[in-house]
């Protein structure tokens, strides 16, 4: 079972309550959710919250670490092979959701390389890439910097282009959303309510200590880390580059956003049902089971 959607969309509590009632466990499809200490900003539940569930794929991973896709599949995959009880996927990276239930592989990754791109400027990058695929942009997005180095990056070790890859057996039932794992999904959306339920989410962060999380962090974190939306920010406020109230202001337009990218995201995949949102957890649950079940 799987419970996907935007960011602060109930879906945590819900995968706990649905968890409770069939003796199941949780896989959180989180990015960044995956590193310890990451708590606070990440709206990582607590150990309360958990309820004698067992959470899996939180925790498993330093800050200084580049936890790959690749890697979150690998531990995943473990877990589904390997569990007896009933899983329930809940979270609102799709990328992560599809590497979990979908045929999908990852070209090699070398960190010798990789430090050389990230010392390249963005034009230098995207020039690189279309000079050996012109046609590049119909699958990578070239105002991306991540996905451009990455780009690059498996040009220069394998020789393949995105282009090349787009025609390959696996992409075509990517494209074709031909599961490897079979799985019922609801989605989860608040809809207008969920501008208010961010805001109210980054109030209770900011009250909470999140400028002391990414403060006792901030020597410790990666490239992957310092890029999460609320982390990124906050540093900036550390390096004296906003005051804190603009800090906030700037992680509530970009969490909009990403939860923008989520919705478009988790819309395009027909294997989802999408249920009448509610506010009260509950509800929503029982809700959810009427697809689910």
């Amino acid at each position: 079972m799987a419970i996907v959607g935007p960011t602060a969309a109930g879906k945590s509590e819900v995968a706990v309550r649905i968890a409770e009632r069939v003796g199941g466990e949780v896989i959180s499809v989180d990015s960044m959710q995956v590193y310890r200490g990451m708590d606070i900003g990440t709206a990582k539940p607590t150990v309360v919250e958990r309820r004698g569930i067992r959470h899996h794929l939180i925790d498993v991973a330093e800050p200084e670490e580049v936890f790959t896709v690749a890697e979150f599949r690998r531990q995943g995959r473990e877990v589904m092979d390997t569990s007896e009880a009933p899983l329930i996927i809940a979270g609102g990276s799709g990328l992560h959701f599809r590497a979990l239930v979908d045929p999908m592989s990852f070209a090699p990754s070398d960190p010798t390389v990789r430090d050389e791109l990230e010392e390249m400027g963005d034009e230098s990058l995207v020039a690189e890439l279309l000079q050996a695929d012109p046609a590049a942009a119909e699958h990578v997005d070239l105002a991306n910097r991540r996905r451009v180095i990455r780009a690059v990056e498996v040009l220069r070790l394998t020789g393949e282009t995105p282009s090349g890859r787009a025609a390959t057996a696996e992409a075509g039932k990517l494209r074709r959303y031909e599961a490897e794992i079979p799985f019922r999904a609801v989605g989860l959306d608040p809809g207008e309510d969920l501008e208010e339920r961010v805001e109210r989410r980054l109030a209770e962060m900011r009250s909470g200590g999140l400028v002391q999380e990414v403060r006792g962090l901030r020597d410790r974190m990666g490239p992957t880390a310092r890029a999460a939306v609320g982390y990124r920010e906050i540093l900036s406020h550390l390096h004296g580059e906003l005051d804190l109230d603009e800090a906030f202001e700037l992680a509530g337009r970009n969490t909009m956003q990403l939860a923008r990218r989520q919705r478009t995201w988790f819309h395009r995949d027909p294997r989802i049902r999408w249920i009448p949102w509610v506010s009260d957890p509950g509800e929503l649950t029982e809700r959810a089971l009427e697809v689910l079940e």
